[in-house]
């Protein structure tokens, strides 16, 4: 069985990395590794490959940056034919990004049978990108693999035949489990003269947050406030960094004396970054997963989560972007301390074996 896996952007390569180990394990299935180039700081896409030990792609289409519709459109012209070429049993897309939508929308034209990892997760928001991709993907895709419950329950209301869904836990935490023993050697915390539990650490990159002044400076009048009490470690986003100055912000960053502003970070070196913080404030939907195992509390700036599971058995917190609100749920975290959360139910390091099985019976 030949499988086409695709990944283009850095959340990709987290969630690609174990899949590749499940099914280059695997007697049945030759897997081959289709790099789109969305993410296209190759410094950084390298690091990951190599700290995640990822084989080099067998195919790179070198896409690069670009608006939704050209990045999309031009990832389809070049994938194309390679799956005409390839003649794959599958093509495998990871997650919600440009890339696992475009490879999906060929694959399922050309008659080639679909898999989706992350399948099922809804934020509710069709202003989200991201959201639109995942809806899409998953209308298509002939199977569908699920971290949590609440994927299950969306796509059974979508209408999507039960026979094609698999709730396989999370393959985001299969990495973070085979990480943890190495990211615990990194030395970045000396490197940035940091003392475990006495610092905060906040990413923003969401269009929804970093696009908007009014949203964006209330964010950061809470950041304010907060790294007057710790030091915030913020490793910037390029489009976030554009925004700080396009926006305005740029000598208001500059002025926070406990604001460390940092480039973004390898795998590892933030594996340990975030699992010594004393508080973790974010947009993103994998770190929100990553401090629920990491045991770290975790406060996400946005209206709404794909991850719920992250709430009801993590340490997360929806707290929207209103500047009393951060500071209060900020202020509740500091002063208490974590008890034993559940572990999500098959979040357990196993998931990428379980798809390589599911997928070699079919």
């Amino acid at each position: 069985m030949k499988i086409l896996n695709i990944c283009g952007a850095r959340p990709n390569f987290m969630k690609i990395a174990p899949l590749m180990r499940a099914f280059g394990a695997h007697k049945n299935i030759t897997p081959l590794l289709v790099h789109t180039g969305q993410h296209y700081d190759k410094n950084m896409s390298d690091l990951f490959f190599k700290q995640l030990r990822i084989p080099e792609p067998d195919i790179n289409l070198e896409v690069g940056s670009a608006s939704h519709a050209v990045q999309t459109a031009e990832i389809m012209r070049r994938f194309e034919p390679i799956v005409l070429e390839q003649k794959p049993d599958w093509v495998l897309g990871v997650g919600d990004v440009n890339s696992t939508i475009a490879c999906a929308l060929v694959a399922t034209k050309l008659g080639v049978r679909v898999a989706h990892v992350e399948a099922g997760l809804r934020s509710f928001d069709r202003g989200m990108p991201e959201e639109i991709n995942r809806v899409l993907t998953d209308s298509i895709s002939d199977l569908l693999f699920v971290t949590e419950p609440s994927g299950v329950e969306n796509l059974k209301r979508e209408g999507v035949d039960p026979a094609k869904i698999h709730f396989v836990g999370n393959v985001m935490i299969d990495t973070l489990k085979a990480s943890r023993a190495e990211a615990e050697k990194s030395a970045v915390l000396d490197t940035l003269g940091l003392k475990a539990g006495r610092y905060n650490v906040l990413t923003l990159h969401r269009p929804s947050n970093v696009d908007h002044p009014a949203i964006f400076g209330r964010i950061l009048a809470a950041i304010d406030e907060i790294q007057r009490d710790l030091p915030v470690v913020f490793p910037i986003h390029p489009r976030t960094l554009a925004n700080t100055k396009k926006l305005g912000f740029a000598d208001k960053l500059a002025g926070m004396s406990g604001l460390k502003i940092i480039e973004p970070l390898g795998y590892l070196d933030f594996t340990k970054l975030t699992a010594s913080a004393a508080v973790v404030l974010t947009d993103s939907g994998g770190i929100q997963e990553e401090t629920t195992i990491l045991g770290v509390w975790c406060l996400t700036l946005r209206e709404n989560t794909e991850r719920p599971v992250t709430i009801s058995q993590g340490t997360n917190e929806l707290v929207g972007t209103d500047t009393a609100a951060i500071l209060s749920a900020y202020r509740k975290r500091r002063a208490s301390k974590l008890s034993n959360r559940p572990v999500p139910d098959k979040w357990d390091g196993r998931a990428a074996e379980r798809i390589a099985e599911i997928l070699a019976k079919t």
